[in-house]
């Protein structure tokens, strides 16, 4: 399938329909070109009723009759109302499966199928790429280059950066750093403490956790969870190995990235994906501690039958790593 995105130049939406087709997909590879538009010929030629248009193998799934071509911002309403500036993510994955992602490509993605009625694996997976909405900061407000500055720092040093790293990267914008930060931690791309410290900047922890990344230099980070984990290498272009352990059996899963290949310990080795509840709420409050490296399906599932408030389902190692990789590596390559 080849996915076309339509928009004009420096349109804010692009960027997020981009990321919310990303976790519509759930890993599994297509197509998706961006294609931008600046003249009202090159729209009629190329299909675009308004910026952002999302085009599957050539065909707009959310046209309407009588729609016209146009470089104008294009308004989404969802079902309940609400409009936007880009399809949700359950409206994606309606879309993509009438145009032939099957339910069998959902789940060899890792995500469930729709037909089951199991939402849960999906609604966690959309929490680790904030509801569609992607990790990618926005650079209105010096968003995008203070989250840059901290994760460069946690990945060169292991740890989190104090407010006076980031102040100049700050002031470039005229804000304040702890500000900047605020807003970062409202739209859950990192989190801070009462101080207004950094605890974690997804896929970063500033306290250890089970999953532990030795970065090729010697640089030794805790990731968040097991999804954040092998986003890593994605993101920083570098060799890395993940150890961390099975929470059911204590079984360590080690994970070695090198040279664009990765090799699973033991071969069996799988990840539940997970969250508690169904409010919404911060990845690091109701999902990381449920995204876990198994030594094995049977272990992943005996865990999630001793933990009844958690829904989820296990992934294989393909779509682990797939997830990873597009939820992670485009924050530093995007400036």
């Amino acid at each position: 399938m080849r996915i076309t995105v339509l928009t004009v130049p420096d349109c804010p939406n692009g960027p997020v329909v981009q990321a919310r087709i990303t976790t519509a997909l759930g890993g599994r590879d297509a197509e998706m070109e961006l294609v931008e538009v600046s003249e009202q010929a090159e729209a009629e030629r190329a299909g675009m009723s308004g910026s952002p248009t999302v085009l599957l193998d050539g065909v707009d799934p959310f046209g309407s009759a009588g729609a016209t071509p146009s470089v104008s911002c294009r308004i989404y309403r969802h079902a309940g109302g609400e409009v936007d500036g880009a399809p949700s993510v359950d409206e994606l994955r309606t879309v993509l499966t009438a145009a032939g992602l099957t339910s069998t490509d959902l789940t060899s993605a890792g995500l469930p199928d729709p037909a089951d009625g199991d939402c849960c694996a999906g609604d966690a997976l959309d929490l680790v790429g904030r509801g569609g909405r992607g990790r990618l900061a926005p650079v209105e407000g010096g968003l995008r280059a203070v989250h840059q500055a901290v994760l460069r720092h946690f990945a060169a040093t292991g740890s989190a950066p104090e407010l006076a790293v980031l102040e100049p990267v700050a002031a470039a914008v005229g804000r304040r750093a702890a500000d900047v930060l605020a807003e970062l931690a409202r739209e859950d791309f990192l989190t801070v403490d009462r101080d207004g410290q950094i605890r974690a900047a997804y896929p970063f922890s500033a306290v250890p956790t089970p999953h532990r990344v030795v970065v090729d230099g010697g640089v030794r980070l805790w990731s968040m969870c097991a999804i954040d984990a092998l986003g890593i290498p994605a993101m920083l272009g570098q060799d890395v190995v993940i150890t961390s352990a099975d929470p059911a059996t204590g079984e360590t899963v080690t994970v070695t990235c090198e040279g664009g290949r990765t090799a699973w310990e033991p071969s069996s080795a799988v990840v539940f994906v997970g969250r508690r509840g169904s409010l919404p709420a911060p990845a690091a409050d109701v999902c990381c501690d449920t995204l876990n490296f198994f030594a094995d399906r049977t272990s992943a599932s005996a865990w999630a039958g001793q933990h009844p408030d958690v829904n989820g389902t296990v992934v294989d190692q393909a779509s682990a790593e797939r997830i990873g990789r597009t939820t992670f590596g485009p924050l530093l390559t995007d400036s």
